[in-house]
């Protein structure tokens, strides 16, 4: 196995999520807001699940994204 691409395909991978999850929720937020089903002082609970076929991994994050 070769480490350096590992750990790289790795980091690219999670940065493509991070950014596209960010923009995705900003843009879902702002629709919200737009159609008035938001008021902007929501705490919206949120989940993220990873998993990695061929590993049998799945990895629950939990968390809230706060409006105000």
């Amino acid at each position: 196995m070769n480490d350096e691409a590992f750990q790289a395909s790795i980091r690219k991978l999670l940065k493509t999520v991070g950014v596209t999850t960010q923009q995705e929720i900003e843009k879902a937020v702002q629709l919200g807001l737009s159609e008035g089903y938001l008021k902007g002082d929501e705490r919206l609970p949120a989940r993220i699940t990873v998993e990695v076929d061929g590993l049998s991994l799945a990895l629950d994050f939990d968390g809230d994204i706060i409006l105000e």
